[in-house]
């Protein structure tokens, strides 16, 4: 998933650890389906929100849900506002030299480019969401590079003519291609980020203990397959 360039940003103190509130508060997107969005009753849903809430369960951990928008979500963990990231969040050097990780609960997921005719991502100029690796990505090709604050903006702007194509997990572009036949595949998939985990301070251990066993027993048992066949049925749970 999306992997948030952190540049100068700065590791905030943690005046107390997760486990010592009544209630561990676990921040999502809303926003980057399948992994996350806001369902029909006006709540929270997605593989995130499904994995968060077993290993809550799993971990007799107490745990509420609230939304941050991407471009924020790290700042706002590491300055104490929540005590988890469930968010699609691929684990990348430059962030975990900021803040910690679980184990991955879901393989590296693959970007794609997607338009509405050839093009060669190249030299084109591609839609990226802003603060993102597919972004760096683009930057590093040689390609003119857009950036919007959100996923649903960068596949508007390749349908209203002003980018070529856009470049974002192909988990979340599977969907939007399938049902819009004007759009398609551009190229070969490209393979970004070390998994999906969750992201937490540096200071939390304990709570990246009970939230690593969960996740473990979630793997033995096949919960955590079960899951992702859910939400992601083409992707090999094994991995």
């Amino acid at each position: 998933m999306r992997n948030l360039l952190l540049g100068t940003a700065m590791l905030a103190a943690s005046t107390c650890a997760a486990l010592a509130q009544d209630t561990v508060r676990m921040a999502t997107e809303g926003a980057y389906p399948p992994y996350n969005f806001i369902n029909d009753a006006n709540e929270v849903d997605g593989l995130d929100i499904d994995v968060g809430n077993e290993i809550c369960a799993r971990a007799e951990l107490d745990c509420t849900w609230v939304t941050n928008d991407w471009d924020s979500i790290i700042p706002n963990l590491v300055s104490g506002n929540y005590d988890a990231i469930l968010a699609g969040m691929s684990i990348t050097d430059q962030r975990d030299e900021v803040i910690d990780f679980t184990q991955a609960y879901f393989p590296p997921d693959p970007s794609a480019y997607a338009g509405m005719g050839d093009v060669d991502v190249g030299s084109a100029v591609i839609a990226a969401q802003t603060g993102t690796i597919q972004a760096a990505h683009v930057a590093e090709t040689g390609a003119t590079l857009v950036e919007f604050a959100t996923p649903d903006e960068t596949v508007a702007a390749v349908r209203n003519g002003e980018v070529d194509a856009v470049l974002a997990d192909k988990g979340f572009l599977a969907p939007i291609v399938s049902e819009d036949p004007d759009l398609e595949f551009i190229g070969e998939d490209v393979i970004l980020g070390k998994g999906i985990g969750i992201g937490l301070r540096e200071s939390d251990t304990e709570l990246k203990e009970k939230m690593d066993a969960a996740l473990t027993s979630m793997k033995e048992d096949g919960k955590l397959a079960e899951l992702m066949a859910k939400w992601f049925p083409d992707v090999d749970p094994n991995f």
